[in-house]
């Protein structure tokens, strides 16, 4: 098991398994692999405007640069404005399945990514917390 994750695996599952549980982790896998439907689109929240397709964050009309994981991190959020992602969730969908580090990485990133796009960082007003239970894009 082991030596086939290491391979490049992206999961395992052991005989007997349940054909709803491997449909589970089928669908879940293409749903991380499959490209946003928004993919293609400017998406405006408030004074930040994203545009993924070059890979481009606006804030107030001027580019804010960010770093491929800021990015990721925040089309991620984009993508479901106003849904509350778990730091788990969040680790899983920008890191990658078989990332195996600490929650904390999210926070770090978070942090970093509020003092480029928010005008006060103490005070978020896009990137907000939601107290036990991960973060989300005010919209």
């Amino acid at each position: 098991v082991v030596a086939g994750l290491e391979a490049g695996a992206d999961d395992y599952l052991t005989k007997p398994f349940a054909p709803k549980e491997l449909s589970a982790r089928i669908r879940a896998m293409l749903r991380r692999i499959r490209p946003s439907a928004q993919s293609h689109q400017r998406l405006t929240f408030g004074d930040l405007e994203l545009i993924p397709e070059e890979g481009k964050v606006l804030r107030n009309g001027d580019e804010v640069h960010l770093t491929k994981t800021e990015f990721r991190l925040l089309c991620e959020l984009a993508d479901n404005p106003g849904k509350v992602f778990s730091r788990e969730s969040l680790l899983d969908k920008v890191w990658g399945y078989d990332y195996f580090g600490d929650g904390r990485l999210v926070d770090v990133h978070v942090r970093r990514l509020r003092t480029k796009i928010e005008l006060d960082p103490a005070s978020p007003r896009h990137v907000v917390t939601v107290r036990g239970l991960g973060y989300r894009l005010q919209t």
